[in-house]
Formats: C-alpha cells, structure tokens, sequence
C-alpha cells in the first residue's frame, strides 16, 4: 500500500507553503487555502518516520462530513473537497489556541491526574476519579498552538490575560466548542460511540469567527465503544477505543513520550497496517458509511488533476 508522506505541489496563484505535522498548507492569491492531508502520523509532538496508507484519506473524508453537519453551529472554512485527500476553502486568520474539550478523564487529563494533579488549564477536576471517568460536565482545557515543539496547556484567565484572544471572542469561542462538542457527543451516540474528547480550532475571516482544520477524526479526538463502557469501567478494565492512544501507547511501550533523550522508533509494517485498519474502523463507524479506498497507482497526479478542476470552477 502507497502512502503519501511529503507533496511538493506548485498551484496556479501560490504564494506560500506551510508543512504542518500532518496536512500541507498551500495558499494562493485569491485567500484560497488547498490543504492536503498527507498520510503523515504524529504523537507527543513528533512526526513518526513511517506513513500511513489510507490515512489522509479517512481524515479529510471525515473532516468534511463532520464540518457539513456542524455547519448550523458556527461557519467554517470548507468550501470543496476536490479530492479524497485534499480540502479548499477560506483562509482565516488562526486563533493560537486549540479549544480542547474533554467530557471523560482520558488521555493527558488522566496522566495528570496520576500524577497527583487536580487542576488542568485553570479547571478542577474532581477528587475521587480513575481514569475513563466521565466528568460530571465537560471541561474545556484549552492548548497554546505551537509552531514547533510541544503544545502547551494554558487557562482561560492566561489566554485573555496574554491577549492571546479578547474576552469577547473567548466567550463565543466557549460557546462554539459546547454546542459542537454536543452535536458530536450525539451524532457518535448514534452510531454506538462515546466522545470522550477532541479539539477545536478557530480562525478569523473579515471580522467573523470561522470553524478551521479537521474536526472529530481520530487525529484529533478520541472515541470509546458505548456497548460494554459501564461494565469495563465497574471492573477497572482498559476501553476499546477509536482514537490514536493505542500509538501512543505503542510508543510508551516502546520507551518515547517524546522527552529529551529519547529515540523516535520504527514502526514495523504489520503495526503500520493495523493502524490503517483502526482508522478505517473508525471512519466506517463513525460514519456509518463503507470506506472506498482510492485509487492510489500516482496519488500525486491524482490530486494534482482534481485540484486544478476545482480551481477552475471556484
């Protein structure tokens, strides 16, 4: 199976190139963005050597059935998806936040929480919790948004103390992530999920706030099956879960949480193609809908050719 790790693409109108840690950002003349979701896989921080067949495709298929579906809640960015790993659409001005909200204790609100903590981003977290929890109403935990390097966690009174965001926009920033956070709590009930979190990022497009980037892919959010989550949880048992943690949990095994010293490993192939196999899962069940992979004999070409279509008739 291809994948694409790197795209070195030259569109009518370019201006800039900006390599994420998983999409490329190209942006043209006419605040059109073309971002392409590459099969690149991250965790702590780090852009992992080997790629993942098929899982750029699973984000922006995903990301565009969830933005269409959110789109009464707030505006956002997408105006096309031309191509099965690539998104147009408006470019905004980013807020240098992610809006990360958790409705159980998961994750890195579970790792502080063993490690004796019991305030996250300004926020209480509740004595007397294990781990997969759910809170008695979700928590909003917002993160600076790094360049490079680690994101870091940072409290609402920070973030307008810095002026990082006016209060204003906070409040509706707050706003935005509980309705879309309650949508996608109920649109993962539907199809026998739990959200346990995710993140949200915004931008700022002539004076209006704007939905930007992916939104409930496993990239950015974690999901736990809903049939047996009471009784494993009664048990103190481990949850099956859609989301990348079982990678980071490879990695940890593996000795790297991405701290100073420590060696990136290799993923071998039969775990590279059991991560592909999860994000498909995850895309079909979350969605409800099979997974066409597509034709993948010169990727490249293939989107070279749909994005210039599209750019055409935009």
């Amino acid at each position: 199976m291809k994948a694409v790790k790197d795209t070195t693409f030259n569109f009518p109108g370019q201006k800039a190139v900006y390599n994420g840690k998983v999409r490329d950002v190209y942006t043209l003349e006419n605040d059109f963005l073309v971002i392409v979701a590459s099969d690149r896989i991250s965790a702590f921080d780090h852009i992992l050597h080997e790629a993942i067949p098929y899982k750029g495709q699973v984000l922006n298929q995903l990301a565009a059935i969830f933005l269409k579906a959110t789109s009464d809640i707030v505006p956002n960015w997408l105006i096309d998806t031309p191509d099965p790993m690539v998104a147009v659409g408006h470019k905004c001005e980013p807020f240098k936040i992610e809006m990360v909200i958790r409705g159980y204790m998961s994750g890195h609100a579970a790792r502080e929480y063993k490690a004796g903590r019991r305030v996250l981003c300004g926020v209480d977290m509740p004595e007397g919790m294990i781990e997969n929890d759910k809170f008695p109403s979700p928590i909003i935990t917002p993160a600076t948004k790094a360049e490079e390097g680690h994101d870091e966690d940072i409290s609402r009174e920070e973030i307008i103390a810095q002026g990082i965001v006016s209060e204003e926009d906070y409040k509706q920033l707050e706003a935005y992530t509980y309705a879309l956070f309650e949508r996608g709590t109920q649109m993962a009930a539907d199809k026998g999920l739990i959200l346990v979190d995710t993140k949200y990022e915004f931008g700022k497009k002539d004076g209006k706030i704007y939905l930007i980037d992916e939104i409930h892919t496993p990239d950015s959010s974690r999901y736990f099956y809903a049939d047996g989550y009471a009784e494993r949880q009664s048990k103190g048992e481990k949850q099956k879960q859609l989301s990348k943690e079982f990678v980071r949990e490879w990695l940890i095994a593996n000795e790297f949480q991405g701290l100073d010293g420590q060696t990136l490993p290799n993923m071998p192939e039969d775990f590279v193609n059991s991560v592909t196999d999860r994000y498909i899962e995850l895309f079909e069940k979350i969605s409800g809908e099979s997974f066409i992979k597509a034709d993948n004999s010169d990727i490249e070409k293939r989107i070279e050719t749909n994005v210039l279509n599209c750019l055409a008739n935009v």
